[in-house]
């Protein structure tokens, strides 16, 4: 059996087959299912010369427990994008059921998907209200994004789809027709464990990336975009400042946090972007929600509070002190960073909507790159 961590199911090579150099340790699959009950699922969508889409599922409490919530935390570095249900994690500090990733233009298609999956396996809790995450890129480059092919039918069946175990990278599910730093682009995840006291923690990482112009890539720290700005049709094609685009993140972590902390790491992720390049462009929506598992039953579930159930009842939070944040920050980092570059390298060259392009990372030009400047790969 492959390394998970080396390789995805479908066999595409990761980011560490390169050799690339990853600081911290990552789970047993380096990836945010590691992170005790999250489930990831995708719907795919590749038809004829013009659809390339798709929806991906993230179950931060698995599909059998959508009901109860979780401490969740956001932060927008730039936003010219669409996350939904922010305002409710803003407001309480929680989120509950799943979140969905898809293109800019379904994102509203995501978010019916996921109250349709929720009232088709967990009726009790639709009987409240639902204020789902869905989120969204931009794939229009590669896809024909009016075209109304992501329906509700298909986010319900990336839902529905979930598991546990390795997750799938590239041009999979959301990140079907995404591209990054002018490559192909898509979906990338990467974990980090970090041990408090006698505890052992699992951060995760879920990105969906459609970000970054060719000169700005860095890989272990090595400007490589500079070498590599040859066959850049993407650049070419489009009149924005080159590098427009977006990336959504989606953090778990069963460390038991504050809905603040939560805050605290999706901020962290702005830095794990960074160290592969980009400075962040106005054209580009990068938001990012991050969301504590640790605490299982501590929020009173909106329906019981609406039906009176908990009535004159507190609720009780665990937590991991301030003072003691600073590995989780780190693991946030680390993963978004190699999160990023699994995305590219887990990936090929696509065509797509009127004949566009977007040329795959040349993985052996980056290794020999990477030697050249001394580093292992």
């Amino acid at each position: 059996m492959s390394d998970p961590r080396l390789e995805t199911p479908s066999g595409k090579p990761r980011a560490r087959a390169l050799g690339i150099p990853f600081d911290g340790e990552p789970g047993p699959w380096n990836a945010i299912t590691d992170v005790p009950g999250v489930e990831v699922g995708f719907v795919t969508l590749i038809s004829g010369e013009d659809v390339r889409t798709g929806v991906t599922a993230i179950h931060p409490r698995g599909r059998s427990e959508p009901g109860d919530p979780y401490a969740a935390g956001f932060h927008s570095q730039n936003g010219n994008g669409e996350m939904t249900g922010v305002s409710w994690i803003e407001e309480s500090g929680t989120a509950a059921g799943p979140i969905a990733i898809t293109n800019t233009h379904a994102v509203g298609i995501a978010h019916a998907g996921i109250v349709a999956w929720t009232a088709k396996h967990h009726l009790d809790v639709a009987q409240a209200w639902l204020l789902p995450v869905a989120a969204e890129t931009w794939d229009g480059y590669l896809n024909d994004i009016n075209g109304g092919h992501v329906t509700v039918e298909l986010a319900v069946e990336a839902l529905e789809s979930a598991t546990e175990g390795p997750v799938d990278e590239g041009s999979v599910g959301g990140g079907t027709g995404m591209n990054c730093y002018s490559y192909k682009g898509g979906s990338g995840t990467a974990s980090r464990t970090v041990e408090h006291g006698d505890d052992r923690h699992t951060v995760g990482v879920f990105l969906q990336t459609n970000f970054g112009t060719r000169r700005e890539l860095r890989i272990a720290g090595v400007p490589v975009g500079e070498a590599l700005r040859d066959d850049d049709p993407i650049s070419e094609h489009f009149s924005a400042p080159p590098g427009a685009g977006s990336v959504i993140a989606v953090i778990a972590t069963d460390a038991p946090l504050l809905p603040d902390q939560c805050d605290a790491l999706a901020r962290r992720v702005t830095l794990g972007l960074a160290r592969t390049g980009t400075a962040g462009s106005h054209f580009s929506g990068d938001l990012f929600v991050a969301a504590s598992v640790g605490n299982p039953g501590a929020f009173s579930p909106g329906s019981d509070t609406l039906y009176g159930g908990a009535r004159g009842s507190y609720d009780e939070l665990r937590f991991v002190p301030w003072g003691h944040l600073d590995p989780y920050f780190d693991a946030v980092v680390q993963a978004t960073e190699e999160a990023v570059l699994n995305s590219i390298v887990a990936n090929e060259e696509m065509a797509g909507f009127r004949g566009h392009r977007s040329p795959a990372l040349p993985r052996d030009r980056v290794a020999e790159l990477l030697r050249e400047r001394g580093d292992p790969a």
